[in-house]
This record gives structure tokens, sequence and C-alpha cells, in this order.
């Protein structure tokens, strides 16, 4: 057993490269640096990659109950989906305690809706093919979109600025990654926050004409029942971002 030093009553600080834990002056935090950067990585972004970041999915694997742990202090819990390789966090909510909310609402439009539901579809379609990962062009995603348009729209150009500014969100968003110019990889995100049952409601919900703007909770899983509770404008496909919100930056 290591003695710990004693002056005139007091224990005496210990040096910083004698404590390993410390990682800066006056450091108190208890988890190693490993740890310590992959809850930022959480905080930070949508979700983490096994593929993508396999060192930082290492470290979440082994200091999992330790970071589950210190999310459940901001009220925000870990799902760890290990067979799809994906970690993402969900903002607590609950009807009996008043919890704080750290993580904003978003939404998505109605073009970032059908692009959601159509790349859904095509991962399941790809998989059921026995498929590793499904592959679609921009111009596809495009072309797609516009076949929802009114017959009688008159401003394709602005429409087709919107379709490409959802392609970007969704890419930074992770659902896409951009392999070749215009050429994306559908990431098991899609799969993750839009299961087969959500999948089927949002698909029903756009062939019945769904508003434009639906609600996504902390965790990116749009809900069409917010979406049809929404009173504002149908027609200029603003984000809502609530009215709780916290940065969550890329």
């Amino acid at each position: 057993m290591t003695d710990i030093p004693v002056s005139d009553g007091f224990i005496e600080p210990v040096a910083m490269e004698a404590d390993p834990t410390e990682l800066f002056a006056g450091d108190t935090g208890t988890l190693d640096a490993a740890a310590r950067a992959v809850l930022v990585d959480l905080l930070r972004r949508r979700y983490l990659s096994a593929d993508a970041s396999p060192q930082r999915w290492a470290a979440l694997l082994e200091h999992q109950s330790a970071i589950e742990s210190r999310l459940h202090d901001l009220f925000v819990t870990l799902v760890v989906d290990r067979d799809r390789g994906i970690a993402y966090k969900r903002q607590v909510r609950s009807g009996e305690v008043e919890i704080p909310i750290l993580l904003r609402d978003e939404a998505y439009t109605r073009v970032e809706t059908v692009l959601l539901v159509h790349l859904r579809t095509l991962h399941q379609r790809e998989q059921g093919a026995g498929e590793v990962a499904a592959r679609v062009d921009a111009e596809e995603l495009e072309q797609h979109v516009m076949s929802f348009l009114d017959p009688a729209e008159t401003n394709v150009a602005a429409r087709q600025r919107e379709v490409r500014a959802a392609i970007a969100r969704l890419a930074t968003e992770g659902f896409l990654d951009e392999e070749s110019p215009g050429r994306f990889r559908i990431t098991p995100l899609v799969e993750v926050v839009l299961p087969v049952d959500r999948l089927a409601e949002l698909a029903q919900w756009l062939r019945s004409g769904g508003r434009p703007a639906v609600v996504a909770d902390a965790d990116g899983v749009a809900d069409a029942d917010d979406a049809e509770a929404d009173d504002g404008d149908t027609d200029d496909g603003d984000t809502d971002d609530g009215d709780d919100q916290a940065e969550e930056d890329d």
C-alpha cells in the first residue's frame, strides 16, 4: 500500500506527472484521455461510427459504463448498436420530473423527409439483396424529390436548390457519405433512426400529401404526428428548431 505524504496534518498535493489521471493543471476528472475524447465526440456529433472511428469505438466499448454515467448526469442517454456499429445519444424526457433540455429539437423539411424515406427504402432493398451498402447518385435523389412536386410548379430552379441543400444537410448529419463527387454511400444511421415501423408511417404520410415540416426528436428521428400538429407555414420549408436549443457542432 502506498503511503500518502502528509505535512502538518494536511495531504500534500500530488505532482501532475505523478498522477496519470490528471490531464491538465487542476484536473479533477476521472476518465482517461481516450474516454473523454469519446464523450466529447458523442456530445458534438449526431453519432459515432465503428467504421469511421475504430479507435473511438474501441474506447467507447471499453469505457461504456463510465461514459453513460457522465451522459446521465446531463439527462442524456446513450444508445449503442453493436450490430450496426453505431452509437448515438438521446435526450431524456419525463412527464413526472422536470428535466432541463440539453439537446435541441430539430425538424426536417418535406424535401428532407422525402429524401430520408427514399434513402431508408434503398438501404432496406440493398440489404435484402445481400449488398453490404447501398449507393446513390445526387442526380437520382434530385429526380426522386422532383417527382413529388406539383405538376404546376414553375420555379423548378428554386426546388433544385432546395434539394441540393437537403442532400448537403443529410450528408453533414451522417446519413450520406460522399465517396466521389455526386456519389454517396447510404450509412447505417438511416436504418437506426428510421426503423421499419417509422418508415411505413412516414411513407404513408408523404403519399397522403404530408405537410412540409416533420419534427425530429433530439436523436434525429422524424415524427409525422408532431408534424401534423405544427401550425406553422406549410410552404416555406423552414426548419423548426423548437423552443429548447443547444449547439451540436460538427
